[in-house]
């Protein structure tokens, strides 16, 4: 059994979403088009964030990290896809395809746990909020996203490792548009047994603690909610949660249906349609989401683009 330093495969085939190419053409018009979307709405709310110091609140500190995520997220992905297709070319090199999963799943990590955050700080809003200032300091908000980005790194660097071990060998087309853990391990002529299990494990772990975080604060919040006698309060509350609740249903829906069953149930057509959903539509769908239910960060887009207008 041979490892990676040893394997006969030097770079890999991304097949893409279709081998037609009229679907071709249509698939980069559309994913060029979503990739615009998410860069230049994400950098509005990024800006608009920036420039209105109302804004200048955990709240929205937390909600800026997710945009830079996402920005940089859907920039793992995209762009590689984009250029192979106006190159007329599939390949990528073996460090290049362990490199660019690196990062996907470190931006996946980050977005989970920025999302458990961004749950967390609603909580003490809503349920403690006459304590919320001097709980949720600047401290602790730049405590929670370093810890979050150190835990991540070293959980994706764990995964990385593991594959960098396995052999490939013979074929090495990956019906996929990026390098995704499940295609790569169907490829390894190695035993992936040991990855598999940190996947269920370790990965699961991950995950699942952040869900349980977040699931933990919205039934808190919605009890919180109830209580209070008033309708108009009661939809004010719910409202500022509305928008949080839709990313996490959408992020956290597309994930668990692709990485957390067992390799033999995986159908490479179902797996590659639900990771556009969380690589490519999910970050496209957040700052609408957010700006369209935010009356203040709605607000300050709109004062930004006045004054753009206006000079």
């Amino acid at each position: 059994m041979r490892g990676a330093n040893q394997s006969s495969v030097s770079e890999f085939l991304l097949l893409g979403l279709s081998r037609q190419p009229q679907q071709q053409q249509l698939l980069f018009v559309l994913f060029l088009s979503m990739y615009l979307a998410t860069i230049l709405g994400n950098l509005l709310i990024l800006l608009a964030i920036s420039m209105d110091s109302r804004l200048h609140i955990p709240m929205y500190f937390f909600l800026s990290n997710l945009s830079f995520v996402d920005i940089c997220f859907s920039s793992t992905t995209v762009p590689k896809m984009l250029t192979n297709h106006l190159l007329g070319t599939q390949t990528i090199s073996f460090s290049g395809c362990l490199t660019q999963m690196y990062f996907v799943f470190m931006f996946v990590d980050m977005d989970n746990f920025i999302l458990a955050v961004m749950a967390y700080d609603r909580f003490l809003a809503i349920c403690h909020p006459l304590h919320y200032s001097t709980k949720m300091t600047h401290q602790l908000c730049a405590l929670l996203v370093a810890g979050s980005w150190v835990i991540a790194n070293l959980n994706v660097l764990l995964h990385t490792l593991l594959m960098a071990q396995l052999s490939f060998c013979g074929y090495n087309a990956i019906p996929h548009f990026f390098c995704d853990v499940t295609p790569l391990l169907k490829l390894s002529c190695s035993d992936t047994h040991l990855n598999e299990v940190m996947i269920l494990t370790e990965g699961s772990l991950i995950m699942i603690t952040p869900f349980i975080c977040i699931l933990a604060s919205y039934i808190h919040i919605t009890c919180a909610i109830l209580r209070v006698p008033s309708t108009k309060g009661r939809w004010k509350a719910f409202s500022t949660c509305g928008s949080h609740l839709a990313v996490v249903s959408l992020f956290y829906g597309t994930i668990i249906a692709v990485y957390f069953n067992p390799l033999s149930s995986h159908s490479s057509e179902k797996d590659t349609t639900a990771t556009v959903m969380y690589t490519v539509v999910t970050p496209m769908l957040n700052p609408f989401i957010y700006s369209l239910r935010n009356r203040d960060l709605k607000g300050a887009l709109q004062k930004m683009m006045g004054r753009k207008s206006c000079s």
